[in-house]
């Protein structure tokens, strides 16, 4: 670790700490992902989903493991460092409601509003993402704004930190196994059997969709997690975002259907995104070069859970 200089800790929770870095002798910016030695050991730690998959996966849209480093027990592990956060908080930062004008350092940032051709960009970019890990047999099982990051030219990628959980309480509910669940992103076999599969990230895949249209506001907010769970087993779905075109909240309810095997598969879905994005030519120009661009920010306040008036 000697080689990386911390500048700055992205989040800390119960299990670790996320931090941003700089290579000393590249000057190349990573995040770092510190792992608290009383919770797990090096060899707890290298059995870790995150580790044995994640360092294995090279994709535009997932973000890169660049290395794991054990010093005195404790574990880092080494990410690309993406520019702009996480996706549910660029979405807030983003939305017509946000009156974000600078970020957490002070600096003036981008806040204008996130037209239609973008959150359909980054929704593609997603899709993209599920796709290959879908085609490398991954089940993700917690897709959701917040493990997914934001890069300059509204690079977005997956990712799947695990501090999450810890950050973001508001969103995870224990259940009788002590387990936090994401449940507001699961679907009824997951909710009831603990069944996880590609099809059930399909339906977490649809409330990213909700997330990215209603610009970062918590799924059902406004009810309890056993409130959620009980709406999501009585067929009770989330409504259409605010200005949301109509055709893309109609392919939400598809990724929601309430048999698997009738969701729409990632290739299928990353297909119909990018043929909607020739058919309607409202996405061109978002091609490779052409992304928007943004200045470096963070919102100055979190709003995990509230709705915004």
């Amino acid at each position: 670790m000697n080689r990386y200089k911390v500048t700055k800790t992205l989040g800390d929770g119960t299990y670790g700490s996320v931090l941003r870095a700089q290579n000393n002798a590249t000057g190349e910016w990573v995040a770092i992902k510190k792992m608290k030695q009383k919770y797990y050991s090096w060899e707890e730690c290298m059995k870790l989903r995150e580790i044995n998959s994640l360092r294995k996966l090279i994709h535009p849209n997932i973000v890169k493991l660049k290395e794991v480093i054990r010093e005195n027990d404790d574990l880092h592990m080494v990410f690309e460092h993406m520019a702009h956060g996480d996706l549910h908080e660029f979405l807030i930062f983003h939305s017509p409601k946000s009156d974000s004008s600078q970020d957490s350092e002070g600096e003036s940032g981008d806040s204008r509003v996130l037209s239609q051709a973008e959150m359909a960009y980054i929704a593609i970019q997603v899709a993209a993402g599920m796709e290959y890990l879908s085609s490398h047999h991954y089940v993700h099982r917690d897709l959701a704004a917040r493990n997914t990051l934001v890069g300059e030219n509204l690079t977005v990628k997956i990712s799947d930190f695990g501090l999450s959980r810890d950050i973001y309480s508001a969103d995870y509910y224990r259940v009788q196994t002590k387990s936090l669940l994401p449940v507001r992103w699961m679907p009824p076999e997951s909710i009831l059997y603990g069944k996880f599969t590609t099809e059930s990230d399909v339906w977490a895949f649809g409330v990213v969709l909700w997330e990215i249209y209603s610009f970062g506001l918590q799924p059902y907010y406004g009810y309890s997690n056993s409130e959620v769970i009980e709406m999501i087993r009585s067929r009770q779905l989330l409504p259409c975002p605010e200005d949301c075109p109509s055709r893309m909240y109609a392919f939400m309810v598809e990724c929601w259907h309430e048999v698997p095997a009738r969701r729409p598969a990632f290739p299928e879905i990353h297909q119909r995104l990018r043929q909607w994005e020739g058919l309607g030519g409202s996405l061109g120009g978002l091609g490779s070069g052409g992304q928007p661009s943004y200045s470096s920010h963070q919102p100055s306040v979190r709003l995990h859970g509230r709705v915004l008036a």
